[in-house]
């Protein structure tokens, strides 16, 4: 019987987790390090409201919602229906919301996760919490421990250590400076899926924080998006300004502004809004004719932040409420990024995702150099990519043994305290 070889996966969100579950499957004796106390953190932050694990649009539009690094194959190797299927399989049924996204019926993180801790804790993956990873010592990987520090060496390893949001959840992105002094080439990270700044005037901002405006469409350039947008005190936030959010931080970027434009009642084309702001009473004001065609105050508010001077013409001021232009001045930074774009570069890695500079060693998740919108895209390439590194490992390692007779030392690490 062939010797079970020795897996690291350094990251325990659901790249790593991921790899750790199709390495083990294969035989390998894994060891899972984090740095936090415990594994999935971040997840379980996604599944604060409700826990969006992938889309269940067609495959050929669900590919092109990605940017920066090729993901295509990963995701057609571990598609949005293998991913419910794995869901299943861990006794969490999943189904698909009005809006086409796909959620465990539960719709929290936790009892998801619970059921795939056990079933790797089963499998015999061991867990190394409070471990953060410094970098490699010859072939040994070195962390700072609780006890001190320590090298461990390994058949092959899996970097699946996040992008640079949530740092307080463990993605801080401090392994970029590592990887780079080991001659990894890595993208600079920016803010995806983040907060806009406006310079609201006749406080908006401080009036309306935290409330919606629903059921707009939103327009940069040649794209426009449907959904909704959150009032913040310095700007604004929301699904449908994260699916905007790489173009309005690209443009930001080269001219230090971006034109949105807001169209508050996407459901009335300009003739039938106009009628019927001008079905009314004579006499009635600006905003009262406003109020009857269904504005609440916020959009009132950002409909006057953006057209000063309101128009009495029902069809001018019609058109005024369909096409709202707001001045975006900044990103509200990688703090309140939901994700990034940056990581290592597609250059860096192999097809198999294992890094050219450091031969047995693999990059999986949101360390890579793509990004994509909420909605389901995120989580299903982080999935995705974790399973591709782990059969990058094993093809790497020469296809290890099957399973091994429970017996055996299920020892994971061979290390040295320095």
């Amino acid at each position: 019987m062939s010797i079970p070889k020795s897996c690291a996966v350094i990251g325990g969100g659901p790249a790593g987790l991921m790899a750790a579950e199709t390495l083990a499957e294969a035989g390998c004796h894994v060891t899972v390090y984090d740095r936090m106390p415990s594994f999935g953190r971040k997840l379980l932050m996604a599944g604060v409201g409700g826990l969006n694990l992938t889309h269940s649009e067609g495959l050929e539009a669900f590919l092109t919602r990605y940017r920066g690094m090729p993901v295509d194959s990963m995701i057609k190797n571990f598609p949005p229906e293998a991913l419910r299927a794995w869901c299943e399989g861990l006794g969490q049924e999943t189904f698909i919301g009005s809006s086409g996204r796909v959620f465990p019926k539960s719709l929290k993180a936790s009892p998801l996760l619970r059921a795939w801790l056990q079933r790797l804790s089963e499998l015999g993956v061991q867990q190394r919490l409070r471990h953060r990873w410094t970098g490699w010592r010859d072939n040994a990987l070195v962390f700072e421990a609780p006890d001190g520090p320590l090298e461990a060496v390994h058949d092959a390893a899996i970097l699946a250590l996040g992008g640079a949001s949530w740092a307080k959840l463990g993605s801080d992105g401090a392994w970029s400076g590592t990887v780079q002094q080991a001659g990894v080439a890595t993208a600079p990270f920016k803010p995806s899926n983040c907060s806009f700044e406006i310079d609201w005037r006749e406080h908006v901002g401080a009036k309306f924080a935290g409330t919606p405006m629903k059921s707009i469409a939103l327009t940069f350039g040649d794209t426009t998006v449907r959904g909704e947008a959150m009032v913040r005190e310095t700007g604004i936030e929301g699904g449908a300004v994260y699916a905007l959010s790489p173009d309005l931080r690209d443009a930001i970027e080269a001219t230090g502004s971006a034109r949105l434009v807001i169209d508050l009642k996407p459901d009335n084309d300009l003739a039938h809004l106009a009628a019927r702001l001008e079905d009314g009473r004579q006499g009635d004001t600006v905003t009262s004719r406003l109020r009857k065609v269904g504005l609440p105050p916020v959009s009132i508010a950002v409909l006057r932040e953006g057209v000063r001077s309101l128009p009495q013409d029902p069809v001018a001021l019609a058109g005024a409420i369909k096409a709202v232009p707001i001045m975006l001045t900044g990103t509200g930074g990688m703090t309140r990024a939901i994700s990034t774009a940056g990581g290592v570069r597609a250059e860096a890695i192999d097809a198999t995702l294992m890094l050219r500079a450091k031969p047995g060693c693999f990059v999986a998740g949101e360390m890579l150099d793509w990004e994509a919108p909420t909605g389901g895209y995120l989580l299903q390439a982080c999935f995705a990519s974790g399973q591709a590194a782990a059969k990058g490992a094993l093809d790497w390692l020469g296809a290890p043994a099957a399973h091994t007779d429970g017996d055996e030392s299920n020892t994971s690490i061979s290390a040295d305290r320095s």
